[in-house]
């Protein structure tokens, strides 16, 4: 029980002597300390927009919270859903109003819209945008459609009602 107690204290040891030994790696902003020297990372690919979602009230916040609210479209005549760009300007603003706010990243699960999926998009919560593509007619199973339609030897629904009434009706 108490090795259980004492393991976080080492481990928050082993990082702050990582971070006075200048072990550091040096990022955009901010240095980073990993945990163990030969730790990788797994490749991530950032979301390209997010989907941000007001959750608290305008009301008691201070006017420069309201004021990234209003650039983002949070606050006003239109919804309490705005879609934003994923870059350090946007973020920044975002950090401040984080309390404020859901945010969600944006994913395609069937590829990015093109200019003729615009009216054909729907964002659902989790932050998917599904794409419904237009069906594309191909000429030869049209063509296909009407030899079938139009077949002489083929049964239509009425005679086939009418031959198995007739077979219920005189089963032997």
């Amino acid at each position: 029980m108490a090795s259980k107690l004492i393991s976080p204290m080492l481990s928050i040891n082993l990082i702050f002597r990582s971070c006075s030994t200048g072990n550091g790696i040096k990022c955009f902003g901010f240095t980073y300390y990993p945990r163990f020297p030969d730790h990788k990372d797994p490749p991530y690919e950032p979301a390209k927009l997010f989907r941000v979602q007001r959750v608290k009230p305008v009301k008691g916040n201070p006017y420069w919270e309201k004021n990234i609210l209003k650039m983002l479209g949070l606050i006003g005549k239109s919804s309490d859903i705005a879609i934003v760009k994923n870059i350090p300007e946007n973020n920044a603003r975002l950090w401040k109003i984080k309390h404020l706010v859901k945010i969600t990243p944006i994913t395609f699960p069937y590829g990015p819209p093109t200019e003729e999926d615009i009216g054909s998009t729907y964002l659902k919560e989790n932050g998917e945008l599904i794409v419904a593509r237009k069906v594309k007619l191909d000429g030869s199973r049209l063509k296909a459609s009407e030899e079938f339609e139009n077949d002489q030897t083929k049964l239509d629904g009425e005679t086939l009602r009418k031959d198995s009434r007739l077979k219920w009706l005189r089963a032997w």
